[in-house]
């Protein structure tokens, strides 16, 4: 396993992130405790120190298999990377979601006790929330860190200039600064690499992309018939003449080269700047096998450019308008699914 540095922080992590959505209830498609365990023991045993969550996975449920999976794993607290997330509605009430400094607060706190930990090595902003200053996420945040319940702090899918107005403010009021970005980038939806991706290179932000397969498209999910029936992602999303364009094109790279198409496409993805772990979730032990073996094996320039050829812009997808909250409430894809 090869380690690189969390952004410009001086934490290191490998060069893949286990992605925990799946593990919890609530969805055909995700695992009970003991899949869930096999799974984080497959990262562990490959050399994965990377792990990332959220509230808002399964109710909390992510989070507490997580930390007992680690626990039970003997994985030493020192030696893990994990990251949770703040922003979704968590239960009825006025202050159960947004990100007020109350609700950061609470939310830390509440994390912290489900995964069993004194603290979280990333905590970040699930959205970005319209309803609340930016000066008081980040002073709240900054607490979060003084109090020594996060080491770093980092986001996830918002606007270019979104992004831009917490790192700037954070810097003019000398509070801690994002570290990392988490958000939608893979070969079928690259609209991050217009403003969000070369942000972050220049600020020295890390990028840990979510969906790195597209909802399992980009691995043949579709011809197999196992995309998740839920997942919006797989089932509602790339279906334009541009994105079989490019699921052909992966498909005769992957052929040429004699490996899967998702090991091609996590490949593709590590070849990118400021890129630093792609987030690779699994319901099944087999596919972790795809991401770790693009470790070993990087496309050439050439391939690169056949990849990246036949893609066509597209509409934003992750980053939330004013226009789909309300009263702090994310549309109900979102409150359900929580990407």
């Amino acid at each position: 396993m090869e380690y690189v540095r969390m952004g410009s922080t001086g934490a290191q992590v490998s060069r893949l992130c286990l992605g925990c959505m799946s593990f919890g209830a609530g969805a055909d498609w995700m695992l009970g405790e003991d899949d869930s365990r096999a799974i984080v023991r497959k990262a562990v045993e490959a050399g994965v120190n990377f792990f990332d969550t959220a509230d808002v996975y399964s109710r909390g449920q992510s989070e507490e298999i997580l930390g007992r999976s680690l626990k039970a794993l003997n994985v030493r607290r020192d030696e893990a990377v994990v990251a949770t997330k703040v922003f979704n509605i968590m239960g009825r009430g006025p202050n159960r979601g947004g990100l007020s400094r109350k609700h950061i607060h609470q939310s830390i706190d509440a994390s912290l006790q489900r995964l069993g930990m004194d603290y979280v090595d990333l905590y970040q902003i699930h959205r970005f929330d319209y309803e609340t200053p930016i000066e008081e996420t980040i002073e709240a945040l900054d607490d979060v860190v003084k109090a020594g319940k996060a080491l770093y702090v980092g986001a996830s899918s918002m606007f270019g200039y979104q992004f831009s107005k917490y790192l700037n403010r954070a810097d003019q009021t000398g509070r801690t600064r994002f570290s990392m970005m988490q958000n939608h980038y893979n070969l079928l939806y690259r609209e991050e690499e217009r403003e969000m991706n070369p942000l972050c290179l220049e600020e020295g932000v890390g990028l840990i992309p979510w969906s790195p397969l597209a909802g399992g498209v980009l691995a043949g999910s579709r011809d197999s018939g196992t995309t998740r029936s839920k997942s919006a992602l797989g089932r509602d999303r790339y279906h334009r003449p541009a994105d079989q364009a490019v699921i052909d094109t992966l498909r005769e790279v992957a052929e040429a080269r004699g490996e899967s198409r998702a090991q091609v496409a996590i490949a593709w993805l590590l070849s990118k700047p400021a890129v630093t772990a792609p987030i690779v979730g699994a319901t099944k032990l087999s596919h972790l096998d795809a991401p770790l073996a693009a470790l070993d094996s990087p496309l050439s320039l050439e391939e690169i450019a056949k990849l990246e050829a036949p893609y066509e812009p597209q509409a934003v997808i992750g980053a939330l308008g004013p226009e789909d909250l309300a009263g702090r409430r994310p549309p109900i894809e979102f409150r359900l699914r929580a990407a």
